[in-house]
């Protein structure tokens, strides 16, 4: 038998606002947002967020669960291009067209220190079609051999920075230095050599260090 009740018509109106509410606070400000500043958003109490959401984990799940699905929906659509390479440049400019837009949404895939399960989600979902797709490109000749699939969140994190910085500015400005990135990642024989590459645990270190904590503040 379920003992869960359908929410009161008030009670579904304020989870509804919350969750939207949640979407534009954790778009414009990452996840440094606050329950605290989803709550002022949404025009409700903090009371009420936690009697919906006990914890921000738990709003994220709901949040930015279809954005999220978007951005698995641009790796996999990636395996499905002409040639390694096209996928893998169709699949950066989305991620970074994505990213650009939600601060939320780029913390999430590219490693915030929040929560380990949404963490390995992203790793889990996302990562197994960038990697075909990148030793596709490898096979083709067109990706320069020292790119490693550990290249990609470092850049993606860079692209994104300068997307926030200059968004007031330039909305459009990230861009250009994406070409810049791009254009860096096709092989060239007169191409420098890279130096060793960073692996899986370096680039978790400089996502810790780059990327915002989970906070949590209880009323």
């Amino acid at each position: 038998m379920n003992d869960e009740r359908p929410l009161r018509r008030d009670a579904q109106l304020n989870r509804e606002r919350i969750i939207a509410a949640a979407r534009e606070v954790f778009a414009a400000r990452g996840l440094n947002a606050s329950l605290d500043d989803v709550a002022h958003h949404a025009g409700v109490g903090i009371g009420t967020v936690y009697r919906r959401f006990p914890t921000k984990e738990a709003l994220l799940e709901v949040a930015l669960d279809e954005r999220f699905e978007e951005h698995v929906r641009a790796a996999e659509d990636a395996l499905a291009a002409p040639t390694g390479w096209e996928g893998l440049v169709e699949f950066l400019r989305r991620a970074a067209e994505m990213q650009a837009a939600d601060r939320g949404l780029r913390d999430l895939v590219l490693g915030a220190d929040f929560h380990a399960r949404h963490k390995a989600r992203a790793r889990d979902r996302i990562e197994p079609a960038i990697r075909q797709v990148i030793d596709r490109a490898h096979r083709e000749g067109s990706l320069r051999p020292d790119v490693t699939i550990e290249d990609l969140p470092l850049l993606l994190m860079m692209v994104s920075e300068v997307a926030h910085h200059s968004h007031t500015v330039r909305p459009d400005a990230y861009a250009r230095y994406l070409q810049l990135l791009i254009d860096g990642l096709r092989r060239s024989p007169d191409a420098d050599d890279l130096g060793p590459p960073l692996n899986r645990d370096e680039v978790d270190a400089v996502a810790r260090r780059w990327m915002p904590r989970s906070q949590q503040r209880r009323p």
